[in-house]
Parts: structure tokens; C-alpha cells; sequence
């Protein structure tokens, strides 16, 4: 099984936002079903998408699977987005000395 392309899965708001709860803590399928308006299968189909990109895995507590962020794919977007950084740093500090001038 090949891993999905990480920009694909990162497409996808929902996807985006259970990253963002899990930089925080650890959260059960339960958990991130109270943070959406989606039942359990659709956060659970989510979730398997970010497990088989290797952006999060599961940690199997009693009964419970805690989800947990895997930074080092994000790595690969980093990389990527670091020129559209430099690139709005630039604009911005031209911007400011507009600004200034005016």
C-alpha cells in the first residue's frame, strides 16, 4: 500500500482541524466526534486517511485509541511552504515601508 500524497490529505479542512486539536492532546474518536457535527464513521473514515498519510497514529489505551500527532510528515509541507514564507515576509516589510513613507 503506497502512502497517500500528504497535500491531498491536508486538503481537507476537517482533516486540518483534527491536526490542530491534536497538537494540544491526545483525543479518542469520541472526543473529536464532540468537536464536529459528524458521526462517529465519518471521523473515524478521517482519521484512517490521516493514519495511512502518517500524520497521526494510535495509541490503544483499555478499550479506548488515543490519536496522536506525527510531526515528521509535516516536515515535507514545511519544506514546501518555506519560499511562500520568504516570499509574504518580503511583501509585508515592503508593505510596512510604505506605510512609513506615507
Amino acid at each position: 500500500m503506497t502512502t497517500p500524497d500528504v497535500f491531498a490529505v491536508l486538503a481537507n479542512p476537517i482533516r486540518r482541524r483534527i491536526l490542530e486539536l491534536l497538537l494540544k492532546r491526545p483525543y479518542t474518536v469520541n472526543n473529536l466526534v464532540d468537536e464536529f457535527s459528524l458521526h462517529r464513521p465519518s471521523v473515524s473514515e478521517h482519521l484512517q486517511v490521516l493514519r495511512s498519510a502518517e500524520l497521526v497514529r494510535d495509541e490503544r489505551r483499555g478499550r479506548e485509541r488515543y490519536y496522536h500527532i506525527e510531526p515528521a510528515r509535516l516536515v515535507e509541507v514545511n519544506e514546501w511552504l518555506k519560499p511562500f514564507e520568504h516570499y509574504w515576509r518580503e511583501r509585508l516589510q515592503a508593505f510596512d515601508r510604505t506605510l512609513e513613507e506615507e
